[in-house]
């Protein structure tokens, strides 16, 4: 009888080490780190990170792990939220899109925090790491078609592979590997409404969630707790329960020959992926052409259709949150257009509630393409077309956006990014210094040195 999916998934999990990761691929995970910092100082004071911090500080706990920012210690389990969600806040970290999308640095408080309360190493995490964007990115893949499509949300992939990376981490054998797996794809599976329709702050926290889940899970199982082995393919398993069609081998294949993290992307702008190469071409066609708001007749986006379902529809035109303002494109798209940028400060609430936003947002469709569809996800088409009230047209076609590992960023990219986002909280000499712990941690005595300089000043 072949190996169920878990258990192929945790032998290769606890068999990977540091030393089997190549150059590039480790430079790589220090990237990610990097600008999963940056954003995290970007994203603790929002208000949705804050009242998580509240909650757990009145709960008050063992000492077991840091909060990024603040530097706050709280038990590992709580501080995984707090910090997932402070990367995941500003919906400015990575992402990765194929059959479905999901966001892998959301699991980095995983590493980070388990490594504290255990001791790790450094290079310990960065293993984990790149366990968990090989685990996420191959998740996007397995089902086909996504479960986005099936109308679920990706944090039901992230609760498969948070417990993978804590695992790992916690030193699990591989028996308690499986049950940890088990455990948590047991449950949290999320349904498709965080992201659909008027955005709350849930549509940061599921995938948080998911690896908070799977942080306890792992714990559970380090105590002998018992999962479901086949929580894949057994009976009323993942792959039953949500319908055919499943690609083994996209999940399990191949493993080790290379790592997905060379796959992923960063974003430029801190709104939902679909929107970029769309606000990457406005910005290209309103600057080239110097095209003025009250110039403009009609914006026309072609695009995907899952972009026209999830980023067009009525809510996205009367955005009230921040939540729902960087999953409009219409709002992107208007902003662009007024502003010829987008960067944090586009989903302030002054912004959203701009009276000129109106005389624009309007003026802007969207339209689906079967010819688009045809290349997606392999590239990320989008044409802006601009008719001016002078009767004139103006469009550019682009086919992937900034960020994307074919047009990746740059250092000093990653730099501006990161320095935008912690500018209130670091002076110049501290982003230096956490720069350079983040690409020389490997030489750092362990993750508890780490996470000590990752503070505010």
């Amino acid at each position: 009888m072949a190996d169920s999916i878990s258990r192929q998934i945790a032998r290769f999990a606890l068999q990977l080490q540091y030393d089997d990761l190549p150059g590039d691929v480790v430079h790589e995970v220090k990237r990610y780190l990097y600008d999963s910092i940056g954003c995290a100082f970007g994203g603790f004071y929002t208000k949705d990170v804050q009242i998580l911090r509240k909650i757990y500080r009145q709960m008050e706990g063992t000492h077991e792990a840091t909060l990024l920012v603040s530097g706050e210690r709280i038990p590992a389990v709580n501080a995984t939220l707090v910090n997932s969600l402070a990367i995941r806040a500003l919906d400015f970290n990575d992402i990765y899109w194929k059959e479905d999308p999901s966001h892998p640095s959301d699991l980095i408080a995983a590493a980070l925090n388990v490594g504290e309360l255990v001791g790790a190493t450094m290079k310990d995490v960065i293993a984990a790491t790149a366990l968990a964007y090989e685990f996420e990115q191959r998740m996007c893949e397995f089902a086909v078609p996504g479960l986005r499509e099936r109308k679920w949300h990706h944090a039901t992939i992230t609760q498969f592979v948070s417990p993978i990376v804590a695992g790992r981490l916690l030193r699990l054998s591989e028996e308690q590997l499986v049950n940890a797996i088990g455990i948590s794809g047991s449950h949290n599976h999320t349904i498709g409404c965080p992201t659909a329709g008027k955005l709350t702050m849930m549509k940061n926290t599921v995938d948080p969630m998911a690896v908070q889940a799977g942080v306890l899970a792992a714990l559970m199982a380090k105590e002998n707790y018992t999962g479901t082995e086949e929580v894949f393919e057994g009976k009323e398993g993942l792959m039953d329960v949500y319908g055919p069609d499943w690609d083994t081998g996209k999940l399990l294949d191949g493993l080790g020959d290379s790592f997905k993290i060379m796959e992923c992307s960063m974003k430029a702008f801190p709104t939902e992926a679909l929107t970029h190469t769309h606000i990457t071409a406005t910005l290209k066609v309103v600057t080239e052409n110097d095209i003025q708001p009250e110039q403009i007749e009609e914006v026309r986006v072609t695009t995907i259709a899952r972009a026209c379902d999830i980023l067009f529809d009525p809510h996205k035109y009367e955005p009230t949150s921040r939540e729902t303002a960087d999953h409009s494109l219409p709002y992107c798209i208007a902003r662009a257009i007024l502003d010829r940028k987008i960067t944090t400060e586009t989903f302030d609430d002054e912004k959203i509630h701009d009276p000129w936003l109106k005389g624009v947002i309007h003026k802007i469709k969207g339209e689906a393409s079967e010819e688009f569809e045809k290349l997606f996800p392999a590239k990320q088409p989008s044409r802006v077309t601009i008719r001016t009230t002078e009767g004139k047209e103006h469009s550019v076609y682009l086919e992937y956006p900034k960020g994307d590992p074919r047009e990746p960023m740059t250092e000093q990219d990653l730099d501006d990014k990161f320095a935008a986002l912690t500018a209130p909280y670091l002076s110049d000499d501290s982003r230096q210094r956490i720069k350079e712990a983040v690409f020389t941690c490997e030489t750092l005595a362990g993750v508890n040195q780490f996470m000590a300089q990752m503070v505010e000043d």
